[in-house]
């Protein structure tokens, strides 16, 4: 035990070095001892030394001391690929996102095959060319379904607060480009360059108030009522009885 806070003592400060915790046995002649770190910038750590004594042996030598973070110890947050961390917006100008080979959001633009018009499955290898204008991938199934569900439920679907106070659907406004494929039935591009989703991507019953079919209010033709001007003279209420004692004394 005192060997093990000397050496604990030695890796940082006497005064760090707190009370004995519980010690584990690891195995065969093998211990480990804890003791509370009081060092300020480690809250919550213990030091950890292990020490052993050889077959035979009478001396203990100390096999390793470390700092491990105990209850209520600030420790980093668990490691991510970079895959995992990445979110919309990160990348920057100057930045570059690989694409990994098999993702399942892109299926091959085309396959030479030497001598044939027909690969093995009977696809025309011309016609795919020419629909995936001569890339070597294009988006699949699952990658138009994972852009038509993050479209959708996001601003330039239905459910967004521009959409739920618009006049009418983009569906029937004339700034509405569709796009091109499948995904030409849900979804198009705004032309509109004073609508907020100028340039985007929106789907087909989104809206907003720059409809194509908004119009300005018709002016009101009809008579308008009389207007009583109430501040050029004084507005006097005689009550019955005055008025009949004044035509009394009148006549």
């Amino acid at each position: 035990m005192e060997l093990a806070r000397s050496v604990a003592a030695e890796a940082g400060r006497p005064e760090w070095v707190g009370d004995a915790l519980t010690p584990q046995v690891e195995d065969t002649r093998l211990v480990t001892h804890y003791f509370t770190c009081l060092d300020p910038a480690y809250p919550g750590w213990n030091y950890a030394v292990t020490v052993v004594r050889a077959s035979r042996a009478k001396d203990v030598t100390v096999n390793e001391v470390v700092l491990l973070p105990g209850k209520g110890a600030l420790v980093a947050p668990e490691w991510l690929p970079w895959k995992e961390r990445l979110l919309p917006g990160d990348l920057g100008v100057g930045d570059l996102l690989p694409t990994e080979e098999g993702d399942e959001r892109l299926i091959p633009g085309y396959a030479q095959v030497p001598g044939s018009e027909l690969d093995d499955e009977g696809v025309d290898q011309q016609m795919v060319w020419e629909l995936g204008l001569g890339r070597r991938q294009v988006l699949s199934e699952a990658g138009r379904e994972q852009a038509a569900e993050r479209w959708y439920n996001g601003e330039a679907g239905p459910r967004s607060p521009i959409a739920a106070a618009a006049p009418d659907r983009c569906i029937t406004c004339g700034f509405m480009t569709p796009l091109a494929g499948e995904l030409r039935q849900m979804f198009g591009v705004c032309t509109n360059e004073y609508a907020p989703d100028d340039g985007r991507v929106v789907s087909m019953d989104h809206g907003c108030g720059a409809h194509s079919e908004v119009r300005r209010p018709e002016p009101q033709s009809g008579p308008s009522g009389p207007v009583i001007d109430e501040m050029g003279y004084d507005h006097i209420v005689f009550d019955d009885t005055a008025e009949l004692e004044l035509v009394s004394s009148e006549s």
